[in-house]
Formats: structure tokens, sequence, C-alpha cells
């Protein structure tokens, strides 16, 4: 844990997906064809304090509900791409772009629509509750599941080893 633990600290920009991830994947379908899902308030402050320290967070779904979208705007999102069918595509352009090197790029997912876009992250990151063959693959499972403040646990390690994490007085 100690090796991955200070990869950590090298991540310059965090890719996430967003349904088993920032979501505990449940989704509400309603009769007017709305389909809800539910978001953790602590993975959610994670996320602002990240905006607020200039880490860039990219957001790369297939699912593509409006009402997502406005949550992650809410809390600060700029890069926000939902029903993108490729991700590998444009995960490809966001390292062209901004040219980040492999152990510069984190990337949280849970499930096979992921798979590809792993390959391309230096540090694969997963909930606890992923699909066995992302488990198998990733080099760092948080103990904590999708929308349940597994995406907290990975931004707080990445800010804690940058030294942009609140400190607390004593």
């Amino acid at each position: 844990m100690d090796n991955v633990l200070s990869r950590f600290a090298k991540i310059k920009t965090v890719f996430l997906d967003i349904d088993g991830v920032l979501t505990d994947g449940t989704v509400w379908a309603f009769r007017t064809g709305e389909q809800v899902r539910r978001f953790n308030i602590k993975d959610g402050w994670a996320i602002n304090r990240a905006v607020k320290t200039n880490l860039p967070i990219v957001i790369i779904s297939a699912g593509h509900e409006e009402g997502v979208r406005v949550r992650l705007e809410y809390l600060g999102l700029e890069h926000i791409h939902i029903g993108v069918a490729n991700k590998l595509e444009l995960f490809q352009e966001y390292i062209d772009k901004w040219n980040l090197a492999k152990d510069e790029i984190l990337y949280m997912g849970d499930d096979m629509p992921d798979y590809e876009a792993f390959q391309l992250a230096g540090l694969k990151c997963c909930p606890a509750d992923s699909s066995a063959d992302i488990l198998e693959i990733c080099d760092y499972i948080s103990p904590k599941n999708g929308g349940q403040g597994a995406v907290r646990d990975v931004l707080e390690k990445i800010l804690k080893l940058q030294g942009k994490w609140p400190k607390l007085r004593k």
C-alpha cells in the first residue's frame, strides 16, 4: 500500500466515471422517463475542495441524465462529459491536449465500460463493490463502495499528499 500511496502525490488530473463510482449504481426510473441517481455529500465536498485547489477533474460517463450534469456543475466541475459512447477516445483527447504523463493520471471506474480507459491511466482506482474484472486490474481499491465515499477517499489521498487538504487546528 505504501508504494501505491506515494503514487497519489504525483496525480495532476482525475478522471471519474459516474454510475457505480459517484453513485451507488442505483437508478430510480420514473414514469416521466427521468432516471434519478443518488450522490454522496462527502464525495461532493471533496470534489468541491479539489476544484478549489485547481486539481482538474474530468467526468466521462455513458449515462446522460441532465440532473447529473446539474449536480456536478453545482460542485464546480467544468469538464463534464455525459452520454459518451467512446470513453477511450475522449480520455486520449484530454491526455494530448493537457500533455499528461501516464503517472499524472488517476482514473476511477467500476465496470467493463471503463476497462479500455484504465489502460491510459497511471493509477487505476475503483470502489470496493466494483465488478470482479475491474477489481483484478486496479492498483488501488477503495475500502468504500461507489456512491459511499470512494471518490472522497481517493481525492483526500491526493490532496493530503500534495499539502492541499485543510489542516485541523487543535
